[in-house]
């Protein structure tokens, strides 16, 4: 049996799966990122669940891996394996292909990829965008980025930073964001923003988005506004985008779209209010869920394989 190892870190927790050649998740866990422990504690838990993974693997198969595929947050340097910087995970210039080599092998294929383009590459293969030519993909979790989805590929930029939209200024004097600037969109309209816009206004510690908008749901006037100016900063951002992208779909992920229609009507009528000139794409729920960064790590180790077999 081949297999690869698919792990999708993110800012709160870990997901991942051994991967088959037909894309089957053989099997599937998550742990928690621990990024309260600090960075280091971050690449300590990603190194041991990636190397927990590979025993499983090992134990289940009686052989090790193909190859891994791992999927991180920030603004990443594919070529030579680097993070270089990743404001969810406190990481800043870390090695991350070369200690993932040294923990499970120096002859195993390590693929890293950005977590947001790669669920993008998930959506836009076997998900939302199937078959759409040009799609913008928002997953509205701990952060908020951007997978652009370009005629069956996922835009990387010059420097690995292509898509950040989480860092589009919506609120110029709006809260603090982990990059130095102010009023980025993700402090404004990520999960986790509006966990803690509506854990002040009710007054609730632990209140989350998944509350605000079951609150909303039941007319709390309190949640109302919360989630608005949530909409509100979010159909700036995505307006910003679609003008300089000009994508035929816009695919809503993450947290934060779990709401479904508690979301997306109002985003739409948002979103519709302020075009102009700009024409106005589909917007649309993600398929796959959280599982589209998993899946996405899944496919990014099985393109390497086929890249390798391609270059002999």
């Amino acid at each position: 049996m081949r297999y690869v190892i698919a792990l999708d870190v993110g800012g709160t927790g870990m997901k991942a799966a051994l991967v088959g050649p037909d894309g089957r998740l053989l099997h599937e866990a998550r742990r928690p990122t621990g990024r309260k422990r600090g960075p280091d504690a971050v690449t300590a838990a990603v190194l041991d669940f990636a190397d927990e993974l590979r025993r499983v693997g090992a134990d289940r198969y009686g052989t090790g891996p193909a190859a891994a595929g791992v999927v991180v947050p920030g603004i990443l340097d594919e070529p030579e394996g680097v993070v270089r910087f990743s404001a969810n995970l406190g990481w800043k210039d870390v090695p991350l292909r070369a200690l993932l080599a040294e923990r499970l092998g120096a002859s195993l294929p390590v693929a890293l990829g950005h977590d947001v383009r790669t669920g993008g590459l998930a959506e836009g293969r076997i998900g939302a965008g199937a078959g759409v030519d040009r799609f913008l993909f928002v997953p509205l979790g701990t952060g908020i980025a951007g997978a652009i989805g370009l005629d069956g590929r996922v835009e990387a930029g010059a420097h690995g930073g292509a898509g950040e939209i989480g860092h589009v200024v919506v609120r110029p004097a709006g809260p603090e964001c982990g990059c130095g600037q102010r009023g980025c969109l993700e402090t404004m309209a990520s999960a986790s923003a509006v966990g803690r816009a509506w854990a002040a206004a009710s007054g609730d510690p632990a209140a989350t988005a998944a509350d605000a908008a079951r609150a909303v749901v039941a007319g709390d006037p309190r949640a109302v506004a919360v989630w608005q100016d949530a909409i509100d900063a979010l159909a700036t951002g995505l307006v910003t985008a679609l003008t300089l992208l000009d994508p035929r779909m816009l695919i809503i992920g993450g947290g934060l779209a779990e709401a479904g229609d508690t979301l997306f009507t109002p985003l739409r009528g948002a979103v519709r209010d302020r075009v102009t000139f700009q024409r106005l794409p589909s917007i649309v729920p993600a398929a796959l869920g959280d599982a589209a960064g998993c899946l996405g790590a899944g496919l990014l180790a099985w393109d390497l394989l086929s890249a390798e077999v391609a270059s002999r």
